[in-house]
């Protein structure tokens, strides 16, 4: 098998090329896949079973992780015509090799004859291969082998549907407003009047705001907007995302969850979080919902006063004392009280933090980290040469250097919203991690970084909130996992660990976004270059936890929701089940807001994701809060600690166990304090009512 050619030629993922490239590639895999079999299983060894199982789907991984990324960077008609087609044979190959019952004895025999002779990593992978397979049906009769491939087959076309009705929804919607209108603007800061002024140019709408969607504008329209009937409306529209024809969402999950319920069940378990939680570090579904309903006690009386303070500021501004808040009225008073107490606008903080000054900050807090460098390569939409081919015009490339010049890595780097391009930001690293050769050679990985932030307009260049420098770390947290993992085999490496493990490494480099240390070295003013005033970064610190409660109960709604549907929900009324569900966890408003279910990417865009396992953002939030703890102790720059960070976490993948990997770091386990006491609540609230 020749070896896949990097940069990729992305001109080259036409629709047409992966109709013929995708079967292709399955082909090759399948050889690969059969001349493990062909050899006696008394023959079978680590090397020529589990390692060459390892390297089999190489040809298959490529093409498809190439068309992945474009469905959710790119996606349009002809692209996702041919993705949609290819889908169900590139979902029946990947889910028949754990059900091939030739590979599968093979695998088992080797499994059996024990790790005599293996290295520790080697001893990893043949454990971890093994359960693979019987996880996911390799010990199943051929009655529930057959039905287990039809349910796969299943879960990835309805979940690729309810992903792109989100993205179709989401596109569709848009409020042209006049120049004679702007008035109706009011409130809106000058950045993202601007954005709204480019968007409806590109649109053939010279002259006047385009509003959409997309967060880098629906975000602080709710939180700017003078308006109340044009923020009632902007939230109407984003409340009815994948509510109605033809983007309705509510058959496609109750078939999901049922697929799933089912898939879990053929595999010998009660309920679908036990099955992927299993080898995650919660292990059933039991223990994450224990995590949750814990701190929505803890949280819950926090929360109950943080609302009442809120609802009665409002009553205080509106003059009216019976008045309760409206779903789109919380993000617009939450503003207004925080500039109250805090004398704070977080759009005081955009101008320090134009993206250019941002990233070069990112990069020079990494170097000082770990001695790493990040070089810019020259970027094309179309073949030029010397120039890296590229998807988009605003797509940069990036290689990554060690402090000796040696290649870390490298990857793509993706931020702004368009049409055709999904919501939220990731980082993706499918398409190549780190791996070590049969001739012993390193091959270095490549990872996407994507995201939605505020983009340059025609008169301004892209000016971030801290919000979303945060954001920004938070993803370059996951890109060093991915680079930096040094594990020899691919499956073992970067962030190929379990999910509620996976977001230490992106969630402990926000930190560094809130200490005035590293914040020094890149938040200059775009326009004077004055530093961020002091001042201004010690009202940023102190209304850091400004209705913290209504922040972590918001995402402990996620969780229980999460975890409810996929345990206990047995078709009844959706929206009903869910409002029973998590009543004790959502603001009491006057009108009860439809569920975010139905736009939900995280749990059900894929056939699995962070389904059952929302959890892990909060799991892994205590692991963060916990860990850094010994950054601020012993230096955010240390580094000592750094190294040791980077040699017992980030290069480790999944070569040990998560909490093993933890442990080495810090000595000890996590503890769930550091959380508190950065969210200031170690304290006793007092009664709740």
């Amino acid at each position: 098998m020749s070896k896949v050619k990097y940069p990729i030629e992305w001109t080259v993922f036409t629709a047409e090329y992966l109709r013929k490239a995708i079967p292709e590639a399955i082909g090759r895999a399948q050889e690969n896949l059969a001349a493990i079999v062909a050899q006696p299983v008394a023959l079978g060894t680590f090397a020529n079973v589990i390692e060459a199982l390892e390297s089999a789907t190489e040809p298959l991984d490529y093409v498809w992780s190439c068309a992945s990324h474009l469905d959710s960077v790119v996606n349009g008609d002809e692209l996702r015509a041919a993705y949609n087609e290819c889908l169900p044979a590139v979902t029946q190959f990947y889910g028949d090799i754990v059900l091939n019952e030739k590979l599968w004895e093979r695998v088992h025999a080797v499994y059996l004859r024990g790790f005599d002779g293996l290295t520790p990593v080697q001893r990893r992978l043949l454990e971890e291969t093994h359960l693979d397979f019987i996880e996911n049906g390799a010990n199943l009769p051929p009655d529930k082998k057959t039905r287990l491939r039809g349910v796969k087959q299943e879960l990835a076309q309805k979940a690729q549907k309810y992903s792109e009705n989100v993205l179709d929804a989401t596109d569709a919607w848009e409020k042209i407003i006049s120049e004679d209108d702007k008035s109706i603007l009011a409130g809106l800061p000058p950045t993202i009047l601007g954005i709204l002024r480019t968007n409806a140019e590109q649109k053939g709408h010279a002259g006047a705001y385009r509003l959409t969607l997309h967060e880098a504008i629906y975000g602080p329209a709710m939180r700017y907007l003078e308006s109340e009937i044009l923020r009632r409306e902007l939230w109407e529209a984003h409340n009815n995302l994948g509510h109605g024809e033809p983007y309705e969402n509510g058959l496609l999950i109750g078939e999901i969850l049922a697929l799933r319920r089912e898939k879990a069940q053929l595999l010998g378990k009660g309920n679908f979080p036990d099955l992927v939680l299993s080898r995650r570090m919660a292990k059933s579904g039991a223990v994450a919902l224990n995590f949750t309903t814990d701190m929505h006690r803890r949280v819950l009386p926090y929360f109950r006063k943080e609302i009442a303070s809120l609802e009665a500021f409002k009553r205080e501004l509106t003059g009216n004392p019976a008045d309760r808040l409206e779903p789109w009225q919380t993000a617009y008073f939450s503003e207004k009280l925080c500039r109250k107490l805090y004398s704070f606008d977080q759009e005081e903080l955009r101008p320090y933090f134009p993206l250019d000054a941002v990233l070069s900050g990112l990069f020079q807090i990494l170097w000082e980290l770990y001695g790493i460098s990040f070089q810019p390569l020259p970027t094309a939409t179309e073949p030029v040469e010397g120039s890296i081919s590229v998807w988009h015009r605003d797509v940069q490339y990036y290689e990554v250097r060690e402090g000796d010049g040696k290649l870390l890595g490298s990857f793509y780097l993706d931020l702004f919203p368009r049409d055709g391009k999904r919501s939220g930001a990731w980082m993706e690293g499918a398409l190549r991690n780190g791996h070590r050769e049969k001739n012993g050679e390193w091959t270095t990985p490549i990872g996407f970084v994507a995201a939605n932030l505020t983009p340059a307009t025609e008169t301004n260049r892209s000016l971030l909130t801290h919000y979303e420098v945060e954001t920004l770390f938070h993803e370059f947290g996951h890109l060093m996992h991915h680079l930096m993992g040094r594990v020899d085999y691919g499956s073992l490496n970067g962030t190929n660990v379990a999910w509620d493990f996976v977001e230490l490494p992106s969630q402990i480099l926000e930190n560094w976004v809130w200490e005035w240390e590293a914040l020094a070295m890149f938040a200059r003013h775009y326009e004077s270059q004055e530093p961020l005033p002091r001042e201004l970064f010690k009202k940023m610190v102190a209304a850091r936890n400004h209705l913290i409660s209504c922040t972590i109960m918001r995402q402990l709604s996620f969780q229980k929701m999460d975890l409810d549907l996929h345990i206990s929900y047995a078709g009844e009324d959706l929206d009903a089940f869910i409002d029973g569900s998590i009543a004790s966890y959502v603001v009491p408003y006057a009108t009860t807001p439809l569920s975010l279910v139905r736009h939900f990417h995280h749990l059900f865009s894929s056939p699995t994701g962070y389904a059952a396992a929302y959890y892990s953002y909060k799991w892994a939030e205590v692991l963060d809060a916990d860990a850094f703890t010994r950054f601020q102790r012993e230096g955010i720059f240390n580094e000592m600690v750094a190294e040791e960070f980077r040699r017992k976490i980030l290069e480790r993948g999944n070569a040990e166990a998560p909490d093993v990997l933890y442990h080495n770091f810090m000595g000890r386990g996590p503890n769930l304090d550091a959380l508190l006491r950065r969210y200031d609540l170690g304290s006793d609230p007092g009664e709740s009512y």
